[in-house]
Parts: C-alpha cells; sequence; structure tokens
C-alpha cells in the first residue's frame, strides 16, 4: 500500500483548486460597466438616447432590446457578431442575460468577449445579479407585452 506524501496530497488540493477557479469564469467585466435597472429603465421610459439593447439569453423581455439568443454557442456568437457588424465602434451597448445569477450565467462573459475583440468602446452590462424576474420584472420596470 503506497503511502500519500504531504506533498502529493497539496499538490492534488492545488490542482483541483486551480480546476474549480477556472470552471467559475472570472468577471470579464468592471464595476464601471455595470448599468443599474432603474437607470436603464428610466431611459427607457423617457425615449432619450436609449442604447442599443441586445438580449444575449434565452428571450427579450426589455423593451426596445433586440433578441440575439444565447451566447454560449458557436451559433450564438456569429449571430452577435453578425450583429454588431452594422454597429458603430462607440455606440452606446447595452447587454443582458438575466437567467441565473452572474456567477452561473454561460453568456454575459461570451458576449462580452465579442464586444472587446471586436473593440467596442462603450458597452454595459445590465447588472442582473440574481436574474431578469427579480432585478427587472419585480421591481415593475418595463417589459415587452406578448399580446
Amino acid at each position: 500500500m503506497k503511502h500519500i506524501t504531504l506533498g502529493s496530497l497539496l499538490f492534488a488540493s492545488a490542482l483541483l483548486f486551480s480546476l474549480a477557479s477556472q470552471a467559475q469564469n472570472p468577471v470579464n467585466w468592471t464595476e464601471k460597466q455595470l448599468i443599474e435597472p432603474a437607470t436603464l429603465a428610466q431611459t427607457i421610459n423617457s425615449k432619450k438616447d436609449v442604447p442599443l439593447i441586445l438580449s444575449v439569453g434565452p428571450g427579450a423581455s426589455i423593451p426596445q432590446s433586440v433578441e440575439i439568443g444565447t451566447t454560449n454557442t458557436p451559433e450564438g456568437i456569429d449571430k452577435l457578431k453578425a450583429h454588431l457588424k452594422q454597429v458603430k465602434k462607440d455606440q452606446p451597448i447595452v447587454i443582458y442575460c438575466g437567467c441565473c445569477p452572474f456567477e452561473h450565467c454561460p453568456n454575459v462573459r461570451p458576449a462580452i468577449e465579442v464586444l472587446k475583440a471586436m473593440q467596442f468602446t462603450n458597452y454595459r452590462l445590465l447588472n442582473l445579479p440574481h436574474n431578469i424576474k427579480k432585478d427587472w420584472i419585480d421591481k415593475g420596470y418595463p417589459v415587452i407585452s406578448n399580446q
């Protein structure tokens, strides 16, 4: 029977910690790039200087948003890139998903990577730390009616 040394145990622990950290997908936006729901709702309601609003999740809920769809697949990324080809690099853009808490969201990070790679300079992420229902709909902000 082999003995497990402290060194091999520490190495295995470090390896597991490293893999778990990578699985959490580090945040690729800054606090300054977050836009609060109340701010975007007020802008939409005022109908003045409304940014390009892109839904990169499973469905568009916010008025005036363009439904790109999920960006956690190559097809979704291609759809986002195709839409952005017609947009000026300094155009104000807000992206949102809202499917789940940010730490689990499979869509916002890839969308932000596309914006960075395509050299957009004026994009924000809608601050929906929980989900679209809790952070937008339940607060009475405007939603797209399905009628």
